[in-house]
C-alpha cells in the first residue's frame, strides 16, 4: 500500500517497512536513504544512533521497525546529508531549498540476506 498516503503532516505512523538501500552515510553509516513500496526515497535515521549500517550495501533489501513521519528538512542538514553521501561540492551548493520529505525512525533494521 501507498506509504506516504498512511502519513499525514502531523502524524507519524508506527509500521515495518520493506525497501532498497540507496544511498548511505559514507561517513559513519549514522542514516541511509531506501526507496520505499510507493518508489519514493525515504531518509532513515536511527532512533537514539544506538546502531549504524555498513557503507557498502547500496541496493540491498533491508526490513526496518519503526515510525514513519513528514519532516521538512533544512538547507544546511540537507547539504550536510549531501556531503556524507560523498556528492561533488557542486551538488552539495545545488540544494538551497529546503525539503518536505517522508521520514524514517528505526529502532531496528534487518539487512535481508543476497
Amino acid at each position: 500500500q501507498d506509504l506516504s498516503a498512511k502519513v499525514t503532516d502531523t502524524d507519524s505512523l508506527a509500521i515495518t517497512v520493506k525497501g532498497k538501500v540507496s544511498e548511505v552515510c559514507q561517513s559513519k553509516g549514522c542514516w541511509m536513504s531506501i526507496t520505499n513500496g510507493d518508489g519514493e526515497d525515504m531518509m532513515v535515521r536511527f532512533k537514539d544512533y544506538g546502531f549504524f549500517m555498513p557503507k557498502d550495501i547500496t541496493g540491498r533489501e533491508v526490513i526496518m521497525n519503526g515510525k514513519a513521519f513528514y519532516q521538512v528538512t533544512p538547507v544546511d542538514e540537507l547539504r550536510h546529508y549531501a556531503e556524507d553521501a560523498g556528492k561533488s561540492q557542486e551538488e552539495i551548493d545545488a540544494i538551497t531549498e529546503p525539503k518536505r520529505e517522508l521520514s524514517f525512525l528505526a529502532d531496528g533494521v534487518i539487512l535481508v540476506k543476497e
